[in-house]
């Protein structure tokens, strides 16, 4: 490995270092240039893909290699070092303090991406277990409740239409033997998506915040999705839709991602969150609703498809009349 490494389009994007001195603070990044860039607690590889100028100060909007590019963002020179050998060692420490995965199929270590709307490990396992802890009673919505203390619990006010949404959306499933029909458009990243488009054009720009919101509730309905967000009757159409390295947040829609708002407060109780934050995330969530609601009438279907399962048992019916 070299003592540096540039992107392979070699572009310099017309920035060069500055005459500072040589910290991550100072140095402009270019254009096409390979980064490492912190991102929570960790340090991983990415590429410069725009560099501006924002209030005097540099900002650069960077896609980490390897990642969906719904992760892209904007950030400030502080999260960003030079891709050299001394920075990639500094990162190979961090990762054995953080604690790096393996790939089992490769035995290479693998870049973990957030897991959590701060930064926290959450697996499957921690899903699992958090599910198992809140299986005693459900929601209106038949979605389980968590039985932790209710000081505890974040508070998430999901307001009145989505939640006669998430009624409908039962009985479509359970009742009536009905599935939303897969793949969904717009899809869970294209409401995000979407979302953030709305946030920036409101702002001026995006902000940090909200960009690791979107990221993490993207992480948990990715990873929650087959654990606790589907009722038993759309367990094979789950199957047979999300193969592969396919992200489930490509593929379902707004009707799985309001069940996820059901189920953050359960799933938050075991994160640690400082109460300004708490706050903040609480308002910020509370916006994402208020923004589902208003664009109900395009995000959420108004039907849903009859299930395979049910049209064989017609079909039976029929054919034995």
């Amino acid at each position: 490995m070299g003592s540096s490494s540039k992107d392979e389009s070699g572009s310099d994007g017309g920035n060069s270092s500055g005459g500072g001195p040589p910290n991550s603070a100072s140095t402009v990044f270019s254009e096409g240039e390979k980064v490492l860039a912190f991102h929570g607690p960790r340090i991983y590889e990415a590429k410069v893909q725009k560099a501006e100028v924002r209030k005097n100060e540099w900002k650069y909007f960077v896609h980490y290699l390897g990642w969906n590019k719904n992760w892209d963002e904007w950030v400030g020179p502080e999260r960003l070092m030079k891709y050299t050998e001394e920075n990639i060692v500094k990162q190979q420490v961090l990762d054995k303090k953080q604690g790096v995965d393996k790939n089992p199929k490769s035995g290479r270590m693998t870049q973990n991406k957030p897991k959590s709307l701060t930064d926290v490990k959450v697996d499957k396992e921690d899903l699992k277990s958090t599910v198992t802890k809140g299986k005693k009673r459900k929601s209106e919505a038949g979605v389980e409740k968590d039985n932790e203390p209710a000081e505890k619990l974040v508070k998430i006010q999901i307001p009145s239409a989505l939640r006669k949404q998430l009624v409908d959306d039962w009985e479509f499933v359970t009742q009536r033997d009905k599935l939303v029909k897969l793949p969904r458009s717009p899809s869970v990243d294209e409401i995000f998506t979407n979302y953030l488009e709305y946030r920036t054009k409101k702002d001026g720009m995006m902000t940090d915040l909200v960009g690791e919101i979107l990221k993490g509730l993207r992480c948990y309905f990715d990873i929650a999705l087959p654990v606790m967000l589907l009722y038993k009757k759309e367990r094979q159409q789950f199957r047979e839709a999300v193969v592969g390295d396919i992200s489930p947040s490509t593929i379902y829609g707004a009707e799985h991602l309001l069940r996820l708002f059901v189920k953050l407060p359960e799933l938050l109780a075991h994160v640690n969150i400082e109460e300004d934050t708490l706050t903040r995330l609480q308002q910020k969530l509370l916006d994402f609703l208020k923004f589902l609601q208003k664009n109900q009438s395009t995000f959420f279907l108004s039907a849903y498809e009859v299930s395979k399962a049910s049209e064989g048992k017609g079909k039976r019916k029929d054919e034995g009349a």
